[in-house]
């Protein structure tokens, strides 16, 4: 009977966790029809951005039209990504979605990366992409996508895109946060502000530092 007893507690603690964890999503649940980020407030924020004054509140607010405009690919990677989040769109305060256009030229690559806060649903649109994402246990999922396919990421890992075809592709990812985040392993590693130590990165990459210093030169390092 005492240890019938002394298990109710845990059991009643776990049952409490386990209700928490699965009620859990990216962004919390708006407690308003709307919420416009004032992205000038200066309050303190929790989560999120202020409500700009329903008085000040107009269409434009809920209105974005920067993706429809094909992203500038000149650049390293040859890819561009174009965000709609709150940030851009401040209609989507508290609203807990967000989406991005990725545009990636021919073999042009959208490069590793994280976002810390969401989860990604990729729709590709145009051309053929390479995506792929790496779990936990360090196996890699991947799958070459044609018009009109799609590929869920799970929340926080690392996952890419990358032009297979011979023409540029252009892909929406959606996301269940207003602010996914978002963690380029390569700038976050060779091109930090400060630098990582030279000798931290040569050691975790087994190569010489001369290397990483080559490396670090193509980030602004």
């Amino acid at each position: 009977m005492e240890l019938h007893y002394t298990k109710r507690p845990f059991l009643l603690f776990l049952s409490f966790t386990l209700l928490l964890v699965a009620s859990t999503r990216a962004d919390p649940d708006s407690l308003q029809d709307l919420c416009v980020a004032d992205l000038g407030a200066t309050s303190v924020v929790v989560n999120g951005f202020p409500c700009k004054p329903a008085s000040n509140v107009t269409s434009d607010d809920f209105f974005f039209a920067g993706l429809s405009m094909e992203g500038n690919t000149s650049n390293i990677f040859a890819s561009n990504v174009t965000a709609a989040n709150v940030l851009s769109f401040p209609g989507l305060n508290t609203l807990g979605v967000s989406m991005n256009r990725v545009d990636v030229a021919p073999g042009g690559l959208n490069p590793p990366h994280s976002h810390p806060r969401a989860t990604e649903l990729i729709i590709l649109l145009k051309g053929r992409l390479l995506v792929g994402f790496i779990s936990t246990s360090n196996q890699f999922f991947s799958k070459v996508l044609n018009p009109g396919e799609m590929f869920v990421v799970p929340k926080g890992l690392i996952h890419f895109q990358y032009n297979v075809g011979d023409k540029k592709a252009f892909a929406i990812t959606t996301f269940d946060s207003q602010l996914p985040g978002v963690v380029i392993a390569s700038t976050t590693l060779f091109g930090s502000t400060p630098a990582i130590p030279d000798d931290v990165l040569a050691k975790a990459f087994q190569v010489d530092q001369k290397v990483v210093t080559a490396i670090k030169s193509k980030f602004g390092n």
